[in-house]
């Protein structure tokens, strides 16, 4: 397949192209999604707006090559302002049962409650890191956020959960 000539057809007008281009990465665009909602509605009405706005705003673009970068910042930042404009509570038997169904694993579940006592930052990029296995590039483009940071990031998150699991002796 050829993003460019893809990318190029699409900021020309034509659908077909951009649909193409969206269904490679269909199932990469809902994970992210999902990542950031915890919901199969939120993330899937993610998605569609996304789709919406990069057709309107494709020729903007400047970088075919980046269109998948690029698009995905665009779905980061729609869940991101969803997400501060919808806050609301959520029970904890919709946590468990989205988890449940999400990840198929009950210490799923333990991990849950473990990421939401960090800061979003530091959820946000550990869930990129390893909920989706985005290198540490892809996180500071995705969150234009600078390399270290990411990284900075990580390592403090990973040691908040590492204490709050009981330290580097949990599960000996």
């Amino acid at each position: 397949m050829d993003i460019n000539g893809l990318v190029g057809q699409a900021k020309e007008g034509n659908k077909d192209a951009l649909v193409q281009l969206i269904m490679v990465q269909k199932d990469s665009y809902y994970r992210l999604a999902y990542v950031y909602t915890q919901n199969k509605e939120d993330a899937m009405d993610a998605m569609q707006e996304m789709i919406l706005l990069v057709y309107q705003k494709i020729d903007q673009l400047k970088n075919n090559d980046s269109f998948y970068t690029w698009s995905k910042t665009i779905l980061v930042n729609i869940v991101k302002r969803r997400h501060k404009k919808n806050r609301k509570v959520i029970s904890i038997e919709e946590i468990k049962a989205e988890t449940i169904d999400a990840y198929n694993s009950e210490n799923r579940l333990d991990l849950e409650m473990y990421l939401n006592k960090l800061s979003y930052k530091h959820q946000e990029v550990i869930r990129l890191r390893y909920f989706l296995d985005l290198d540490y590039k892809t996180i500071s483009q995705l969150l234009k956020i600078p390399l270290g940071t990411v990284k900075s990031r990580i390592n403090v998150g990973i040691k908040i959960l590492k204490e709050s699991f009981g330290g580097d002796y949990y599960g000996e």
